[in-house]
């Protein structure tokens, strides 16, 4: 029979497991909303102080490169908070999500989709693999080490149309 302090290390694991998905999740609803008007110090702050944020791979490697320490992760971001916004559309999903704790320390691995149309028009598809390293930093989950790995990328034609979405009749 399971006791009480195995269903309290268990419950703590559950909520652990919670809070780094809303660290994610809000990390993830800001860089759809990139623009001039964006919380950057909100943004900033859903990564520890000493954090890495990586593109690996050849695509992302070259596109993105590598930051470290919460401040140089703040300061790549202000490039895109700017007018006109680089992004028209963007919008991230996530999907086949692991996520593991053990201490103070968290793992998540998901799949993402991203659909983005720029300032200029042009739209583009990717998908990425990302692997994700939290860490508890004065009582809270923050990313520790942030990694993205290209999947697939390429132009497509524009996400949105003006066209009526088709319903039965």
């Amino acid at each position: 029979m399971t006791d009480i302090l195995e269903l309290q290390a268990r419950l703590l694991c559950f909520e652990h497991q919670q809070a780094i998905r809303v660290c994610m999740n809000r990390y993830m609803a800001l860089c759809d909303q990139l623009d001039a008007s964006s919380p950057l110090d909100e943004l900033a702050g859903l990564f520890c102080r000493e954090a890495v944020w990586e593109g690996k791979g050849a695509k992302y490697a070259e596109s993105f490169g590598g930051y470290r320490g919460r401040e140089a992760i703040r300061a790549m971001f202000a490039t895109y908070m700017k007018t006109p916004a680089h992004f028209a559309l963007n919008v991230h999903f996530l999907t086949s999500e692991v996520i593991e704790v053990a201490g103070d320390e968290g793992l998540g691995r998901w799949v993402m989709l991203q659909t983005s149309t720029f300032a200029d028009g042009a739209s583009h598809l990717n998908a990425a693999r990302l692997t994700v390293r939290f860490a508890l930093e004065e009582g809270r989950w923050c990313m520790a080490h942030f990694q993205t790995e290209n999947l697939f990328s390429r132009p497509v034609t524009g996400w949105n149309s003006e066209a009526p979405l088709p319903v039965p009749e």
